[in-house]
């Protein structure tokens, strides 16, 4: 079976992206499907970074870490990623002097054939496309499609580049070519990040305004709906996080539906106003893009660390729904959800992403947008005789009209209210009436909220229980462990709160994967079901979980 992961690695700046893009989008062309991870230092220049590519023949859309082609272009990167390189894996570089090294002098052959250095990478993507067994036409048609709009003699120049890099290292190469055979198949893959695919989502469930001020990794959302202007969503760049998430509740009330996006620290910005959403019961959609904290903590890096800090963001009590979806796919259909969702409950709904999915391409052979469109529950003025905002009802849902639709006066306040929405200081009657008004969404939204997906749990004598962005490398570990005869189950949930109502087996090893230190999932599962967690696979350090790192903790190797 092929499977193969590429490291392409070098310094920033140093066109690490574009080698990874048109290698990636070159498997692609050929019918293979491709799964892509970015890993970059905060700087614009300089350091370490590396761009990651598996290809292989079904869909594998999870990390490794391990290499089996390391491409350096230069001399630290080389070093710094050497040792993940697998002991038969393959090194393309410069210089180097192992068995298992393919010498192929990009720089000097740029310069030499082309004039300039600036085609080195186009050598390289030759290089590695002629490693890894691939014919070079297609490579020849994306490099084409990349430098169309800079004229046709920049083309022919990396067009060249590309082929004297090619034929360079099938020389060098020797024994060590081709790594793979990859004959051009019939068939084709979308290729999407969760970056790509949100403001998609948010456009499709009839979204008209975003509002954010920039912060990775969540910038590529606004990016893309303010380059896009055929999504006809309004994009503001406010000046911090406080006034991009008041922009949009404030558009909300005017009758848009609104979002905005943000990583952890301008989400801690953010708190005051979503409970400001909440006293006011005003639909808004909040992407919290998660990356290790605290503080700036590591800006480029992934984690799943503000999992609590979600739940129970605001001051006071209030319903709030928060969902985790697993890749792009599910990240279009978790969005159109929470649009719908916010708007029919009136609450904030928050989108909890993390750097991996946000900038990790993913294949799909179908990537679907599902039969549920956009759903609006704004009442009609027409059947309403006096119109009180905050009207008491059993479900704790008022009718909602915004300003300017008709006749009716509405009236909207961050103090406690009553139902005409007037501040008031009635702790007798009003006050207890509002907040279990607000409260009685809480159990309508428990039924709504999506059990989790179950695994082989029939004859599982272990689970793994994921959430989010872990689902994919767990699913590729249960795979191999049960290749092993290992019994092993998975209950994965992308609706996190307020969670399902659920049972989990009992009698059952149970190991909970997380991707940062405290088990913050294991700790709402024990708050939530009374379910104590025996095992526990976390990583921390930047990189998202791998199935090996789910292997090594269940052997016991770790």
């Amino acid at each position: 079976m092929l499977d193969l992961n590429v490291v392409i690695a070098g310094a920033a700046g140093e066109g690490v992206q574009t080698i990874g893009d048109v290698v990636s989008r070159t498997l692609l062309a050929l019918g293979y499907p491709v799964f892509t991870t970015q890993e970059y230092e905060s700087r614009i220049r300089g350091g370490t970074t590396s761009y990651r590519v598996r290809v292989s023949d079904v869909v594998q859309n999870a990390p490794r870490h391990e290499a089996d082609v390391l491409l350096a272009l230069n001399k630290e990167a080389q070093r710094h990623y050497a040792p993940s390189l697998d002991e038969r894996g393959i090194l393309l570089a410069e210089e180097g002097d192992s068995a298992r090294t393919v010498t192929v002098p990009f720089t000097q052959i740029a310069n030499e054939r082309l004039g300039q250095k600036i085609y080195a990478n186009s050598v390289a993507a030759g290089s590695l496309l002629a490693i890894l067994g691939g014919e070079l036409h297609p490579l020849e048609k994306v490099l084409g499609a990349t430098f169309a709009s800079k004229g046709d003699e920049t083309v022919r120049a990396n067009l060249d580049a590309a082929r004297a890099g090619y034929d360079a290292a099938l020389a060098a190469s020797g024994e060590n070519r081709p790594l793979a055979e990859l004959p051009t198949r019939e068939k084709g893959h979308t290729l999407v990040s969760a970056n790509e695919a949100i403001p998609l989502a948010a456009a499709y469930a009839g979204c008209r305004f975003i509002s954010a001020y920039p912060m990775s990794p969540s910038t590529g959302i606004i990016t893309a709906l303010s380059r896009d202007k055929d999504l006809g969503v309004f994009a503001e760049q406010a000046e911090d996080e406080i006034a991009a998430v008041n922009m949009a509740i404030g558009a909300s009330y005017a009758g848009a539906r609104t979002m905005t996006a943000t990583s952890g620290g301008g989400f801690a910005l953010m708190t005051e106003a979503v409970s400001l959403a909440g006293m006011t019961e005003t639909p808004i959609v909040l992407v919290l893009a998660q990356r290790p904290g605290p503080a700036t903590g590591l800006p480029t890096r992934t984690a799943q660390e503000d999992l609590l800090f979600a739940i129970h963001a605001g001051h006071g009590e209030f319903p709030k729904l928060v969902f985790a979806p697993c890749d792009p796919q599910d990240a279009f259909h978790k969005t159109v959800r929470a649009f719908n969702l916010a708007d029919q409950y009136q609450i904030p709904v928050i989108i909890l992403t993390d750097q991996f999915l946000a900038d990790s391409r993913f294949s799909f052979e179908h990537f679907e947008i599902g039969a549920i469109g956009p759903q609006t529950h704004l009442a009609d003025p027409q059947a309403i005789t006096e119109y009180n905002r905050y009207r008491l009802t059993e479900d704790g849902i008022s009718p909602r009209l915004y300003p300017g639709q008709s006749e009716h006066l509405v009236c909207l306040d961050s103090d406690e209210h009553t139902e005409a929405g007037h501040i008031t200081e009635n702790l007798a009657s009003t006050r207890p009436a509002m907040v279990e008004k607000r409260l009685a969404k809480l159990q309508r939204l428990k039924q709504e909220t999506a059990p989790p997906e179950e695994t082989f749990l029939e004859d599982a004598e272990a689970i793994l229980i994921g959430w989010g962005s872990t689902r994919n490398a767990i699913a590729e570990a249960i795979e191999d462990l049960r290749q092993q005869g290992r019994h092993v189950g998975a209950i994965h949930f992308t609706e996190v709160w307020p969670l399902p109502n659920y049972v989990f087996p009992e009698g059952i090893r149970t190991i909970v994967v997380e991707g940062n230190a405290t088990s913050q999932f294991a700790q709402l599962l024990r708050a939530e079901y009374g379910l104590s967690v025996e095992e526990t696979v976390h990583r921390f350090d930047g990189l998202p979980i791998s199935a090996e790192d789910i292997r090594r903790r269940f052997d016991g190797r770790t």
